[in-house]
């Protein structure tokens, strides 16, 4: 059975993911710095050895010029030495006492430049078989030229290495362990406050949205969370209430034609033979037109909660509106004045701009005396569509309330011409949908409602 590793790993914990990541990461550095420690005490260590055989090989060269040659070397060397004066032709004309009646051991001549560099000998038949660093310098005279050769025994550079390399593969392993371990500590530490906002995040409930998140103290990146939870928290109070209210308002909408229906055919049905059905059926018809419009703006208002995505293509608005007032002329004797009306194409939904166009234009008949002016202009990429009335105009104060769900300004005579104070507020949902704007002007007398949609393609 194949196990996806990146699955799996995904699955884990953070706080065990970034303790693995940091024991890692401390592995390696630690890892690496020992590597390199130990690489540089080696270099250090080969170059004073590499000094030292050179100081005694210059020392040698120089007793050579001034003392009488002699078999055997009696110099007091640093360390264990291991020293052969060889002439030209290849005799060895002196050595130390540890390399007495030995032949010629190292064959490779001295550096010409004046700075010796030492070579490393494995072979050396001396000492307990350990490498040894070979320093050669000229000596004796131009007519009778001789090489000193100094070789150096790394038995104590190889020891004192190998005590330091046992040293740190034994502390680096338990050192990583005890920083794994604070890690561990210190991750469990710094992810609580995070624990504490899940838990309290898992304590509120739909009912109980007015509670809020504890605010950590510092100001890093928990306690921006937790602010920011807290606002995602007061915004979904604010949508479940105003869900709530809509809900209340829409069922005490449909509970007023539902009830009139209702009691009107209890009648009708309790006394069949007194009841005038001809002058019954048109009321209950009202009724119905009335119920259904209100059943129409809330499954709009629905939709437009849900944030669907408009069908947005470019559409002529000046065809929207004559094809809107052509249909609102059949139904009133009012003047609708669209003269006014110039080419103005948009980018947007073609449906849901004309529900625009016949609810601005429904709710101007249900409030103008004579008259309903309409006027359509482009103007610095933003087309502007307003829509006049004569009637008893709208307060300054009330003119952004009226854009809000439900709200009628005059209760009963909005209820008897079939309002239901929803066709305002589906005008603003729908033009801000199209990232445009409405509001209200006096228009003495009476009211205008100003719609601005941008032309361009957003």
């Amino acid at each position: 059975m194949r196990v996806d590793i990146r699955a799996w790993w995904s699955r884990r914990s953070l706080r065990l993911r970034l303790t693995v990541a940091a024991a890692l990461m401390i592995a390696f550095g630690l890892a690496g710095a020992a590597v390199l420690l130990v690489l540089w005490l080696h270099a250090t260590l080969i170059n004073e050895l590499d000094q030292t055989a050179l100081q005694d090989a210059q020392v040698v060269a120089a007793t050579l010029q001034a003392e009488p040659r002699d078999a055997v070397l009696h110099h007091t060397f640093h360390g264990e030495a291991a020293v052969q004066v060889v002439d030209a032709k290849g005799a060895v004309q002196a050595s130390s006492a540890n390399l007495r009646s030995r032949p010629r051991l190292f064959d490779f001549p001295p550096s010409g430049s004046g700075i010796p560099h030492a070579r490393t000998v494995q072979d050396l038949t001396v000492g307990d078989g350990s490498a040894w660093r070979v320093v050669a310098v000229p000596a004796g005279t131009r007519h009778d030229p001789m090489t000193v050769y100094v070789a150096m025994s790394t038995e104590d550079v190889d020891h004192s290495l190998a005590k330091l390399t046992f040293g740190l593969a034994t502390t680096v392993p338990s050192t990583v362990a005890l920083l794994t371990g604070v890690v561990w500590l210190l991750t469990g530490r710094a992810l609580r406050p995070v624990d504490s906002l899940r838990t309290q995040t898992a304590e509120i409930t739909a009912s109980d949205l007015g509670r809020r998140l504890d605010v950590p103290p510092a100001e890093d990146a928990l306690g921006r969370l937790a602010k920011t939870l807290n606002d995602l928290l007061a915004r979904l109070e604010a949508t479940t209430r105003r869900q709530r209210g809509f809900v209340a308002d829409a069922a005490h909408e449909l509970r007023s034609p539902l009830s009139t229906l209702h009691t009107r055919l209890e009648v009708a049905v309790s006394h069949p033979d007194t009841a005038d059905w001809r002058s019954l059926a048109p009321a209950l018809l009202a009724e119905t037109e009335r119920l259904s419009r209100l059943v129409d703006d809330l499954v709009q208002l629905a939709r437009l909660d849900a944030r669907p995505r408009l069908r947005k293509r470019p559409v002529d608005l000046d065809e929207i509106v004559f094809s809107e007032v052509g249909e609102a002329r059949q139904r009133t004797s009012l003047v609708i004045d669209q003269h006014a009306v110039s080419a103005a194409r948009v980018h947007g939904d073609r449906d849901s701009l004309a529900r625009v166009v016949r609810n601005l234009l429904d709710n101007a008949l249900r409030h103008a005396a004579t008259r309903i002016d309409i006027r359509l202009y482009v103007l610095d990429g933003i087309a502007h569509l307003v829509v006049a009335d004569d009637g008893p105009g709208i307060p300054a104060a009330d003119r952004q309330r009226v854009f809000e769900r439900f709200t009628r300004l005059d209760q009963a005579r909005a209820r008897d011409t079939g309002g239901s104070g929803l066709g305002l507020a589906i005008v603003r949902d729908i033009v801000t949908a199209h990232h445009g704007s409405a509001h209200i002007e006096t228009n003495q007398p009476g009211a205008r409602i100003v719609v601005r949609i941008p032309v361009g393609d957003r």
